[in-house]
């Protein structure tokens, strides 16, 4: 396996100069890093091939950037077990559509805070019992 990557997928061109701050923070980590504009609407089997082939070549974590709908990080996350950080961008009613369509994609390796509100957590290697508080291995309970 290739060394570990962080794939970075955006809904248009229009989301690049928002999204070139995560690019200087992953640099400045000496992070490995690539991106590709891809549509989840328009391309959606291109979509899902990229993030596909970007696990097999050992992408740790996708990091998404949609606005409006923002269906492109549900969609990433619909094809992959690693965790997907979805980025709402402000594309119309000042980024709210996209904020709420984020915070609803389906769990992936990145979950959100749970009930008890502890912070969101990724690549968590225990839960909570929810009964009992007890822990155990393999994820979190999430929220």
């Amino acid at each position: 396996m290739s060394k570990p990557f962080v794939a970075i997928v955006m809904g248009s061109d229009s989301d690049l100069p928002v999204m070139e701050a995560s690019f200087e923070v992953l640099r400045s980590f000496g992070i490995a890093f690539e991106a590709r504009i891809t549509s989840a609407h328009r391309t959606p089997e291109v979509t899902r091939q990229f993030v596909q082939d970007a696990e097999q070549r050992g992408c740790g974590v996708f990091i998404a950037a949609a606005g409006m709908a923002a269906h492109l990080a549900g969609a990433v996350a619909a094809a992959t077990t690693r965790p997907v950080i979805g980025v709402p961008m402000n594309a119309s009613l000042d980024g709210l559509d996209a904020l709420l369509s984020t915070v609803q994609m389906r769990h992936s390796g990145c979950h959100r805070g749970n009930r008890q509100g502890r912070r969101p957590q990724c690549g968590v290697s225990r839960r909570t019992d929810p009964v009992g508080g007890r822990h155990r291995p393999g994820g979190s309970t999430g929220g």
